[in-house]
């Protein structure tokens, strides 16, 4: 049997996504001067993945729905 290497195997996992960016974003920075600003960077990363995720996320618009519903009623109140 094949044995595969496990340090090339990604997940696709929220927390291995956060992970990943953290540590781009801190190789782009090195050195940070205290560890306010490394939190800052930490939540500033976090707030903008909530945000994304929450957009890529959402599958029905409610503004839709409520006009549909808005719809059948009047037709049903017509009949």
């Amino acid at each position: 049997m094949r044995s595969f290497p496990t340090n090339t195997l990604k997940s696709t996992n929220m927390l291995e996504r956060l992970n990943e960016e953290l540590k781009r974003r801190t190789l782009v920075v090195r050195i940070f001067p205290n560890a306010g600003s490394c939190l800052r960077l930490i939540r500033a990363l976090a707030v903008e993945m909530h945000k994304t995720w929450i957009d890529a996320t959402r599958y029905l618009n409610m503004d839709f729905l409520k006009e549909h519903c808005k719809q059948s009623a009047d037709r049903v109140m017509a009949a």
